[in-house]
């Protein structure tokens, strides 16, 4: 049992690398491709963000991740194992297919799926953080749209006397500001739901570990809503580390297919952005970073005209969001079934 709890939460930091890998788009794709700065040195820009988030941005997300959307009762080892094989090859398909897609939402939908094969539609908590994360799937495109549109009528509107090159160097340094907060958001909510996975995962094995000692004795968790020091840092240097790797498929996507960015709208889609994640973090809600900056980048290039917005792009990325949460859930279901057939339920 020890073995295979800790291939678990190997594998459980698998996820959180591949999470920051696939989803450095989120924090790099403006920044480079208004060339502010280089992709290296976006990129470590962007891993140090994820990193400090540590710092910044509280444990809401995280304590949800453990018990808010699967009942504690029903986690065990193999639901936790095949949630995260279900979340991995979705995010691995849509990496190789340079979708930005929620890598978010496919581990709440591997998890959910590993529950639901395991116990059936008792094993979900029906409840506020379900209806929370699902509405998000609107709302926070929507939202990081709005917020972006309403941010570029604002600068377009009181900088309009000023020279286009005045106007240039004053935003790619703000950039450097928006691309920070946005990667912080970024490590600072993502990052969290890695931590409620394994926090998860040991909880369900607690009596295993209860009285051990020496290094054992860091896998006891007697409380799904403490989440060990341990656990957080190691959630954000794996998050940190893939996003120092970059996933340069999805990048191009989110930097240049969408719609043509300069360094004022790179720093108002990534201001829009980093406000709604951050906001959601404060409340617990495990949003998606992608789908967030997505909404805002349309937003910001609408304010040019309807038609600056690569509007085919924008729908193949919506699609990829509908399916992310059955798709993952469907592939932990099956892994389930075959981890409980050869391996312990």
């Amino acid at each position: 049992m020890v073995t295979y709890v800790l291939f678990i939460v190997v594998l459980a930091f698998v996820f959180d690398f591949i999470n920051g890998f696939h989803d450095s788009a989120n924090s790099i794709a403006t920044i480079v491709s208004t060339r502010v700065l280089s992709p290296f040195a976006a990129v470590c820009f962007a891993a140090i963000g994820n990193f400090a988030a540590l710092f910044i941005v509280g444990m809401a997300v995280a304590k949800a991740v453990s018990s808010g959307f699967v009942v504690p009762a029903v986690v065990s080892p193999s639901v936790i194992c095949a949630g995260l094989i279900g979340a991995i090859t979705w995010n691995l398909i849509t990496w190789y297919a340079g979708i930005p897609s929620s890598s978010s939402h496919a581990l709440i939908g591997g998890f959910a799926g590993a529950a639901l094969a395991k116990a059936g539609f008792a094993a979900l908590v029906w409840g506020r953080k379900w209806v929370e994360t699902l509405s998000a799937i609107a709302i926070s495109p929507l939202l990081g749209a709005a917020i972006g549109f309403l941010l570029m009528v604002l600068v377009l509107n009181g900088f309009r006397r000023a020279s286009p090159a005045w106007v240039d160097r004053l935003f790619r340094r703000g950039q450097l500001v928006s691309s920070m907060a946005m990667s912080i958001a970024h490590g600072g909510n993502d990052a969290q739901k890695t931590m409620g996975i394994v926090v998860g995962l040991l909880y369900s094995v607690r009596e295993t570990f209860a009285g051990a000692t020496g290094w054992q004795s860091f896998l006891y968790i007697g409380d799904v809503q403490h989440i060990p020091l341990w656990v957080a840092l190691c959630a954000h240097f794996f998050i940190a580390l893939g996003t120092l790797l970059g996933g340069w498929r999805i990048v191009r996507t989110m930097g240049s297919r969408i719609t043509r960015l300069r360094p004022v709208h790179g720093f108002c889609a990534e201001t829009a952005g980093a406000t709604v994640i951050l906001l959601a973090s404060k409340f617990g809600i495990p949003v998606s970073t992608t789908h967030t900056i997505t909404g805002s980048i349309v937003g910001v290039g609408a304010t040019g005209r309807l038609s600056a917005v690569r509007w085919g792009i924008a729908g193949r990325i919506v699609w990829a969001w509908v399916v992310t949460i059955p798709a993952a859930a469907t592939l932990a279901g099956l892994s389930y079934l075959v981890l409980a057939r050869f391996v312990a339920p």
